[in-house]
């Protein structure tokens, strides 16, 4: 396999409030240098446009990804490595809140890319691995810590030291995925009504909701809820805190602007 080939397509729905991106490099989508760049390069045309509330992340495969091109990656110099991580977690740093769905094989670089996004919805066939070890190798694009802080570091150790694959329902009970659903178009289906729902939110507190836990979870406790009650002073001189008010006391739903 080369470096090169795949795609991460990037398409706009809901009138273009919902950025769509969709993985798409074979049945088992495997992830090459080329792709984690375009992750990137989307993650920035999406963070540019104001009109995008919500992100969502597919692949167009049998199976999410079976992870990295491995052969690929011998070509790489090894100081290329040092931001081998940062292209494909592109969605941790976005301020917009990205859901992901899940069907099939979410392995190494995969499951790295589906741990940096917001909220994981899956299938009960969903398998997922960080499987590295079998190579001589550990996880580059932050899969050792992001699934510690998940699992627990007793749990996060046995999988990442025993390269051994989580099942769909494992995930969903120990909080890897949010959602379990049986099939794809049951998980198509749920994930339509999540970004349903959350259209209908404020885009200003979506941002900052996503803000005061990604920042407050990691610091000392006093330092994340003076995070939080600094992000709710500031939503509470907002349009549309003043709108939600409104359309609370009128009876109606409300109309966000995300000012």
């Amino acid at each position: 396999m080369a470096l090169t080939g795949g795609e991460v397509r990037l398409e706009r729905s809901h009138d273009g409030r919902v950025a769509d991106v969709t993985l798409s490099h074979g049945r088992y989508t495997v992830i090459t240098w080329e792709m984690r760049r375009l992750m990137a390069e989307r993650f920035a045309e999406i963070d540019r446009d104001p009109d995008v509330q919500v992100v969502v992340i597919r692949s167009d495969g049998e199976h999410f990804s079976s992870g990295g091109d491995i052969a690929g990656f011998m070509e790489v110099d090894p100081i290329d490595f040092t931001d081998l991580g940062h292209d494909v977690t592109a969605p941790a740093r976005s301020p917009k809140p990205v859901i992901v769905a899940v069907d099939g094989y979410a392995f190494g670089v995969g499951l790295e890319l589906v741990l940096s996004c917001d909220i994981r919805l899956a299938t009960e066939r969903s398998r997922f691995a960080l499987p590295e070890m079998n190579l001589g190798m550990i996880p580059g694009s932050g899969g050792t810590q992001r699934l510690a802080r998940l699992i627990g570091l007793s749990r996060a150790k046995h999988h990442v030291m025993t390269a051994r694959r989580m099942t769909g329902r494992e995930a969903a009970d120990w909080g890897v995925v949010a959602e379990l659903h049986p099939d794809r178009e049951a998980l198509d289906t749920a994930t339509e009504a999540l970004v349903t729902t959350m259209l209908g939110f404020s885009p200003l507190a979506l941002r900052a909701a996503k803000e005061v836990l990604d920042r407050g979870v990691d610091a000392p406790l006093a330092t994340g809820i003076e995070l939080e009650r600094k992000a709710y002073a500031m939503l509470r001189s907002s349009h549309d805190f003043a709108e939600g008010v409104a359309a609370f006391g009128e009876k109606r739903a409300p109309e966000f602007t995300g000012r």
